[in-house]
Parts: C-alpha cells; structure tokens; sequence
C-alpha cells in the first residue's frame, strides 16, 4: 500500500467549562492561546508547524470532539477517502476551517470522528515569537517544561486487535506493539503509528457500550529534565500527578500523567526510541514482562482505567486489567469455552 498518512494535525477536544480548561492549558502547562471562533479556543505547542495543536470546544462532558491526521499528498487524501468508503463507512468532504483545506470528516469503526487533510496553513510566527532559528515556527517557549509538539492519542475500543486491523489495512498505520494479559491471550492495549515514532495512536481495552471514548491525550516535550520540571510547575500551581514520572517498557518512553479541569488525563512524553523497519512485525507483551513500567516496581493508580466520557464498564492500560475488569473479562472469555 502507498503511503497515506504522515502524521497525527490537530487534536479537537470538549470541556464543559472550556474557559477553565484553556486556562490550564496556558498558564499552567505552557501553550498559546491563538484563535476564538464560535465558543472554540485554539491552543497550540511552540514547536508544531501547523497553525494550532489543540482546539478546546464546549460540551457537557470531557471526550474526544475529532482527531485529524495529515496526509502525505492530495492524492494520498483522494486515495483514503476511497479505502475508507470501501469498508462501509461514508464520510463526508468539507471545504476546510480554521487552519486547514479540504478535508474528508468520517466515523471510525469504533465511533471515533476522524478528519484526513492535506493543505493545513503553516505557522507563521510573528516578531514577538519569531525563533533565531530557521527550522523552528517560533522561539521556544518562556513557560518552564512546556510542551514541545502534540505527541498522540489514546483512544478506547470494545476489540483492540478489530481496531487496529482496521487502522493497518485501511489507512496504512504501522502496528507496534500489543499488550495480552498474563491470564489469556486477550488483547487489553496496542499502539499505531504513522511513521517512525512508537506511535501516535493508542487503543485500549473498553467493556462499556459507549463509542468514541478517549483515554488521554498526549503531549512531547526534548529531555526528561523538562518532563521532571513540568511536573514540579504543575504541582507549585495545584496540579498533582496522576502517575508517573516513570518509563513505559512499549516505546521506552518517560511519562507523566495528570488531569486537566475538566477531568480528561493529559500526558507529558519525552524520550523513547525510533523505529525505522519496514517490514516491522508488532510484538506481543504482558504486563507482567513491563509493559506499562520498564521497571516493573511502580503500582499504576486505579484512577488510570477511567475514559472519557464517563461510562459504565471498565477501561484496560498497558498494566492490563483491573481487578473488577479482569473478573468480567476472564469470565466472558471462559464462558465462550476458551478458558
């Protein structure tokens, strides 16, 4: 298959106090306020090249509005929308918006609203952000350990393995990694990605009915000294940790976890390794090889099983199952006499 996406655009996001959540995003975490349109505030990291990172939209409750992904070309746009539609789902094309062109806007397979672009209107910095560095869109930013570019999402599915094939062979992502419970070969996390990174898509394990939730969104910040000083600034300004600092075993990533106002999980990453084979087959993990903590010394919170919106049922992380989920999981799974 050609190569059809590039990388993870933009990320749109509800909050039902969106002017609490965007004064986190500025003042406490370090992004930039640059765009009002219609109740939306668009906020954007000092390293990415497109006009905005992250846009902030009323709802009434905390949930993943769309994520949109860059094409490599305006033919890779025409060639998705076509491999899209011939698995059933009708998107639809738009003219654009604010920051972006033509875009072709359709429900993925588990409920989540995706937009594919190719023309997105590149940053230009004006002479109070202007960087003295040619590559970089503006100068870095004066807040101390704020985020450098959006990293990825995290989503949730009823069959991660369902969702990820459908990512592979419609769009082209690469997949990397899955996490399987030490108990049963059920699949409970894997991660996706575009291009060389670890990945920019995430998926984990839902046993609720509701379509569409996210678990976190997630931001990149060069070193691991500067994801050490965002936490530090964020607990001085009332934010505490939700879990981390650590190491992830998928991607060797540093990560921090915490909650913005609205309740939706923000990640910090820095970190991790490139992979550049082609013909890369995913590995399989358990959570007891570290999965989720390289080091396999750190208890993951039972606060990280939640998405958004709020549901019933239960989320999986790369740790695998709480205990309440891993009841209900193991017993359907042996109830269907596999187990």
């Amino acid at each position: 298959m050609e190569k059809l996406l590039a990388h993870i655009s933009h990320l749109e996001i509800n909050s039902p106090d969106v002017e609490s959540s965007v004064a986190f995003y500025v003042e406490k975490f370090g992004m930039r306020e640059i765009h009002r349109a219609d109740g939306t505030v668009y906020l954007r990291c000092w390293g990415d090249y497109s006009t905005y990172s992250l846009a902030v939209a009323p709802g009434s409750a905390p949930g993943l509005q769309r994520m949109a992904w860059r094409v490599t070309s305006a033919a890779a746009l025409e060639a998705a929308a076509r491999r899209v539609e011939a698995t059933g789902i009708s998107g639809t094309w738009s003219t654009g918006g604010y920051g972006f062109g033509r875009a072709y806007e359709f429900e993925g397979p588990s409920g989540h609203p995706m937009r594919l672009v190719w023309d997105v209107d590149k940053y230009e910095a004006d002479a109070d952000h202007a960087s003295v560095f040619p590559d970089r869109p503006e100068r870095r930013s004066d807040h101390a350990g704020a985020p450098r570019f959006l990293d990825h999402v995290t989503v949730a599915t009823q069959d991660v393995r369902a969702f990820i094939n459908w990512h592979v062979e419609t769009l082209g992502f690469r997949a990397m990694a899955y996490t399987d419970l030490d108990e049963a070969p059920i699949t409970v996390f894997g991660v996706l990605t575009t291009n060389e990174k670890s990945h920019d898509l995430g998926v984990v394990l839902d046993t609720s009915d509701v379509r569409g939730r996210v678990n976190h969104i997630a931001f990149w910040v060069d070193t691991y000294e500067e994801l050490a000083l965002c936490a530090d600034v964020l607990m001085e300004r009332g934010t505490g940790m939700e879990y981390g600092p650590s190491v992830h075993g998928i991607g060797e990533q540093n990560f921090l976890y915490f909650r913005e106002p609205s309740s939706l999980r923000v990640e910090l990453n820095s970190g991790g390794y490139r992979n550049y084979v082609p013909d890369w087959e995913p590995v399989t993990w358990l959570p007891s090889d570290g999965s989720n903590n390289l080091y396999r010394n750190g208890a993951m919170p039972m606060s990280m099983t939640e998405s958004f919106p709020a549901a019933d049922g239960y989320t999986a992380t790369e740790e695998g199952l709480s205990v309440e989920m891993k009841h209900e999981v193991l017993t359907a799974y042996s109830d269907h006499g596999r187990g």
